[in-house]
């Protein structure tokens, strides 16, 4: 069956589930990962999305290379079929089995965003499934296409995505500069994106990790063909480790791609999977995000961990896992407040910078400024809280920071801005508005009773 069939069978399966549902039952898929890490309210009945997880076609022939995606493509299917034309999408994010569709109702980044922006920047036109059951072709300059990022599933669910996809060599040349005053850092990155080079040389990728107060790193990947032995961090070695340990290094692109899935960032030292003598007999096919995932999980359901807090007499950890965006001329701020607040480390750096450069917030879901450069701050893991951590300090004091420096934080993750501080961040007026007339009978849970209330 060809891709275009093998489509419109699996839309109809949706549709038929969708039809099968209660009219009083709420709409969500079913699906069998998730790269979420808040609680949501359990539920029995899902919208079958069995048939929507490919890639339907590519076209290489005209000025801008595209691929026709079905939504629940994971980016790791979707790669495996584009490298195997040479090209990539321009913003694959770190983990293989986030999807398609939900880097783009949610938001995705990666050491490309620099230049290219976030995933749904390169979305050309798409399907959404709407809460009225209807499948709506939209395009950027639509409301519900603009409204879409950062909507996690409030207005829809994508079935379709034409995006773009751009031409990549075989490997990627990395260089890793060090940086020991976060003002240094900061001018080095807003050098690369205003260039797109660092000492004469082209610069395709670029991300970086913080270690310490006085010790950050900047990554600079660009691609080559030219051949030469390459690093392997499938195996006993880990990929983080090596950002201090060696100033250059060199990679497949699709090793590349996934560097920082092996090891879920450096998330898997929970698990002692960076233990040598744990690592020899953990299979390298389960070294991978989503069966750290699991183990999250796990954990999570039967407290796992703060038992053993408990039996080792330590103070209660809160979960710190975040992701948020600060302005670059903000950055060396926050690191000292956080470093001083929460005392995490390390914590992923990544710039990023939109495509779009109008209106003066394109995106209204997510309303980043046209031609700010932002830097994503990324940090996963416990902070010992004592009693008081079940609610939230942590957490709590990270939103207001990220809020008076003007940025924004991603909403995959636990959420607790009232209401009124809600909508004047997310733009609340518009996105019910859009649902207002792409869900009339309020098929759909809104936003904010999704990511804050956990509906």
């Amino acid at each position: 069956m060809g891709g275009a069939d093998r489509h419109r069978d699996g839309v109809a399966r949706l549709l038929e589930s969708y039809a099968a549902l209660p009219a009083d039952a709420p709409v969500r898929l079913a699906k069998p990962t998730s790269n979420l890490f808040r609680g949501r309210t359990p539920h029995t009945a899902g919208l079958d999305v069995s048939g929507l997880d490919g890639v339907i076609s590519m076209d290489l022939s005209g000025d801008v290379s595209v691929a026709e995606v079905q939504g629940m493509c994971t980016y790791e299917d979707l790669v495996e079929v584009t490298l195997g034309h040479g090209h990539v999408p321009l913003v694959v994010p770190q983990l293989r089995t986030i999807t398609l569709g939900g880097a783009v109702s949610g938001l995705g980044i990666e050491s490309t965003s620099f230049r290219s922006g976030l995933p749904h920047e390169s979305v050309l036109e798409m399907d959404v499934l709407t809460g009225a059951g209807e499948i709506v072709t939209t395009r950027p300059g639509d409301d519900l296409f603009d409204a879409f990022p950062n909507s996690y599933g409030s207005l829809g669910y994508a079935t379709r995505l034409r995006i773009e996809v751009e031409r990549v060599a075989a490997y990627a040349e990395l260089r890793h500069v060090r940086f020991d005053d976060p003002d240094d850092l900061a001018d080095a990155i807003a050098r690369i994106v205003a260039t797109g080079r660092w000492e004469g040389e082209r610069v395709d990728g670029l991300d970086g990790v913080a270690f310490a107060p006085d010790e950050a790193y900047l990554t600079l990947a660009r691609w080559t063909d030219a051949p030469g032995p390459t690093s392997d961090y499938g195996g006993q070695q880990v990929y983080y480790r090596s950002i201090r340990q060696r100033s250059t290094d060199r990679l497949t692109v699709l090793d590349y791609l996934w560097r920082w899935d092996t090891d879920w960032f450096w998330c898997s030292r929970a698990f002692g999977a960076q233990h040598p003598a744990v690592r020899r007999v953990w299979p390298r096919r389960l070294r991978r995000s989503d069966v750290y995932w699991k183990l999250v999980a796990l954990d999570r359901r039967w407290g796992i961990g703060d038992r053993l807090d408990r039996w080792r007499g330590r103070p209660q950890g809160e979960r710190v896992v975040q992701d948020v965006e600060v302005p670059l001329d903000r950055l060396p701020e926050f690191l000292a407040w956080f470093d001083a607040e929460i005392g995490m480390r390390p914590v992923w750096l990544c710039p990023l910078r939109l495509r779009r450069t109008s209106p003066a917030r394109p995106w209204p879901t997510y309303p980043l400024a046209a031609g700010t450069t932002y830097v994503n701050v990324g940090f996963w893991g416990n902070v010992a809280v004592g009693p008081e951590a079940p609610s939230s300090p942590r957490n709590r004091a990270i939103e207001a920071k990220v809020h008076d420096l003007g940025g924004h934080k991603s909403l995959y993750s636990e959420v607790f801005y009232d209401r009124e501080t809600f909508d004047a961040l997310y733009d609340g007026a518009n996105i019910a508005a859009v649902k207002k007339r792409f869900d009339r009978d309020d098929r759909l849970t809104g936003l904010f009773e999704k990511v804050v209330e956990r509906g």
